[in-house]
């Protein structure tokens, strides 16, 4: 048995105690991080209730309901964030990115912990794909409630349109690393391909901006 509430201690508390130590930007994030592992755990409980609710498999779960709670329990943070702080738009992607990184690591470590480190290649694998999943939609997620807060009228739709994508994606993704061969290998690489357009996306913007400077 995996105790998931043991991991989630032994890995916050240290977090938590370096709050006490720095400030400004390293603070908040960290505290995302560590709200990112909380959202994790708190996803396994609502993920394992639907899936004993509706007597669902578990590739059923994998597909239809943990795209669903997952991303919704993401999202929760940062809403609350901006809601309450009214922080500054561009402050919104590094704490959306801080609750991927925390949702992912604790992730994986809990596959760690329940399936064992014995093969590295695989792991390199999870960690190119589950990880760079909720990466993707973190980074996805950030930028765009970054733009839909800046415009009063495409806030509530923008949020929705935006929670739509990351469910889709994420759907996709688990749909794919269920199926053999070629579509499996696919679904492994196809959140790092992601990340790597963006990152190009990023860098031909500002060398735009740079050029017309």
């Amino acid at each position: 048995m995996t105790y998931i509430e043991n991991i989630f201690l032994c890995l916050a508390l240290p977090m938590l105690l370096s709050l006490l130590f720095t400030s400004g930007s390293p603070r908040r994030f960290t505290l995302f991080v560590v709200l990112g592992m909380a959202t994790c755990l708190l996803s396994a409980y609502v993920s394992s209730f639907f899936m004993g609710r509706h007597q669902c498999s578990a590739v059923t779960t994998a597909i239809e309901i943990a795209p669903v709670c997952e991303e919704i329990l993401k999202l929760l943070p940062l809403l609350l964030y901006f809601l309450i702080f009214e922080p500054d738009s561009h402050k919104l992607t590094p704490a959306a990115i801080g609750i991927a990184v925390g949702f992912a690591t604790f992730e994986n470590v809990c596959y760690l912990t329940e399936n064992g480190a014995g093969s590295f290649v695989f792991l390199l694998i999870r960690g190119m794909s589950a990880g760079a999943l909720h990466l993707v939609c973190g980074i996805l997620t950030g930028l765009a409630l970054a733009y839909v807060f800046r415009r009063p009228w495409l806030t509530r739709t923008g949020t929705v349109g935006i929670l739509g994508v990351c469910m889709v994606l994420h759907g996709i993704y688990n749909l794919l690393i269920t199926a053999d061969g070629f579509w499996q290998m696919v679904g492994y690489f196809f959140p790092s391909a992601i990340i790597v357009t963006l990152f190009a996306a990023r860098l031909l913007h500002r060398g735009r901006h740079t050029v017309f400077r």
